[in-house]
């Protein structure tokens, strides 16, 4: 008999975010606090286990601990936006490196009406970021067939690029405008629905496979295993 797999997430966790965003001061936050821990805190982390138990046969060098769930609590020091809790639920994936190296991840957002998978390196260090440019440069073709590798369940995300080209590069080079990128990640669209299906795991560990290509490219630039 085939098993079904139980829902990672269930609607409880949107619910409670749509809330949040209402209510978004600690008041409510403590007098809720339970069902945080319940719909959205739990869940969550039972989905970075059972996730990282996937990792291993389409992202081995991606780790997947505790550390993976991001804080609700908003950094509000240096913000015009003083409101203290982020009303969308972040998890990261990291690489196994990435204490002594910039290295690429993977991340999923989940936020009402907005769920999303992303892959790769965002605003990198000087150095890094050159490393990549000089793989685009001296490997065109490989980082074309990355591309075409994800497509189409991936997509590169926008982010920010120079308004001209960086020092040392050709202005007509035919990869200038990804040369011109500030970051270097993919995006795959989810449905909230998606999340609260049974499947989602298979979804996301279909999703991390596809993704092997861009995520090995920018991983050799940056001179680390994936």
């Amino acid at each position: 008999m085939t098993t079904i797999e139980a829902p990672s997430f269930s609607p409880a966790l949107f619910a409670f975010l749509r809330e949040l965003k209402q209510h978004n001061d600690r008041e409510w936050f403590a007098a809720n606090k339970a069902r945080y821990e319940q719909a959205v805190k739990e869940p969550a982390l039972a989905f970075v286990e059972d996730f990282g138990h996937r990792l291993p046969a389409v992202a081995p060098q991606l780790v997947a601990d505790k550390r993976s769930m991001f804080r609700i609590y908003r950094d509000t020091r240096f913000a015009k936006d003083k409101t203290p809790y982020k009303t969308h639920v972040g998890i990261y994936f990291r690489h196994a490196r990435s204490a002594e190296a910039d290295t690429a991840g993977m991340y999923l957002h989940l936020e009402p009406r907005h769920v999303f998978l992303g892959a790769g390196i965002w605003h990198p260090a000087t150095p890094a970021l050159k490393r990549i440019r000089d793989a685009l440069v001296a490997r065109p073709d490989e980082w074309r067939e990355a591309l075409a590798a994800v497509a189409p369940e991936w997509e590169q995300a926008e982010g920010e690029r120079l308004k001209r080209p960086p020092a040392g590069y050709s202005a007509d080079h035919p990869l200038i405008e990804d040369i011109k990128r500030k970051s270097f990640a993919i995006v795959s669209p989810l449905k909230q629905g998606d999340a609260t299906a049974s499947g989602f795991l298979d979804l996301c560990e279909a999703r991390a496979e596809r993704a092997r290509a861009y995520m090995g490219f920018l991983s050799r630039a940056l001179g680390v295993a994936y």
